[in-house]
């Protein structure tokens, strides 16, 4: 259904107002059962996951691209505006003219993320949405199963979280541990041998510890700056270490996961692609 806006007090428009304001979203869109997804491919990307809008706000230029999209969900107003009105509404100017409310999709158990999965990546207590958005990202690319991560870490659902993972945060199933470091026992009970990163003494170099020899391997990051906590760091097997070069002594945790996540595959299942048959 098209909505062609004539106020920007239509009271329609709540889930839209106050983007900008970090605090007040984090605590809204988790209560209230939404999230907000930005630009048409992430948008397209959501519904693909199955994902159900509430309502869609476009700017007339997005309206060819996406009316079809907001066709398929009859019950979900499209509302339309100039980009003028649409950043007096949300707070900022749209770059990609689109934006829809999303409801959030059910939470999972940590029992039935870890069942099928090999290979895994806990955070604890990233509070960076770009950061948390690239993690989700490489662990999309590079052959993550599932990300979990402490009660304390930033929302995967928030917009900024979900522009920069491109999606990819509906893709890689996710759990909010409720018992930290405590939850993972039960990792380790399904498995998994947990694999800290961390400069700490007697840490392992990366490119020497055989991830492939793993059947299941969960690698463990710490927040921005601070690190892993002690209490994370004594419930890990081994601590990993990536070796720098140049005077540098590390990288940014978002960096650092992507190298791991590929030094850490999965070892290929059946004959692997150079074998002749």
């Amino acid at each position: 259904m098209l909505v062609h806006l004539d106020s920007v007090d239509d009271p329609r428009l709540a889930d839209y107002r106050n983007l900008t304001d970090v605090q007040l979203r984090l605590a809204r869109e988790p209560a209230e059962g939404l999230y907000i997804a930005e630009s048409s491919k992430v948008l397209r990307r959501a519904i693909d996951a199955g994902h159900v809008p509430r309502s869609f706000l476009l700017a007339p230029k997005w309206l060819p691209d996406l009316e079809h999209v907001a066709g398929r969900f009859p019950a979900a107003p499209a509302f339309v505006a100039p980009e003028a009105t649409l950043e007096a509404i949300t707070g900022f100017h749209l770059h990609r003219g689109a934006l829809a409310a999303m409801n959030r999709p059910p939470g999972r158990t940590l029992g039935d993320v870890l069942a099928t999965a090999r290979r895994v990546a806990i955070i604890e207590d990233m509070v960076d949405h770009t950061n948390l958005g690239a993690v989700f990202r490489s662990a999309a690319a590079l052959g993550i199963d599932a990300v979990l991560f402490s009660p304390r870490s930033a929302d995967p659902l928030y917009r900024r979280a979900v522009r920069v993972s491109m999606g990819s945060v509906f893709q890689v199933p996710w759990v909010r541990l409720t018992s930290w470091p405590d939850d993972l026992a039960e990792v380790r009970a399904a498995g998994f041998t947990i694999a800290a990163l961390a400069l700490v003494p007697g840490a392992v170099s990366l490119d020497a510890f055989a991830g492939r020899d793993h059947e299941r391997l969960a690698l463990l990051l710490g927040t921005e700056g601070d690190g892993l906590s002690a209490a994370a760091l004594g419930a890990a097997d081994v601590a990993l270490t990536i070796p720098m070069h140049g005077g540098v002594d590390s990288l940014n945790v978002a960096a650092a996961a992507a190298v791991a996540f590929w030094e850490c595959r999965s070892a290929p299942a059946g004959p692997s692609a150079s074998s002749t048959v």
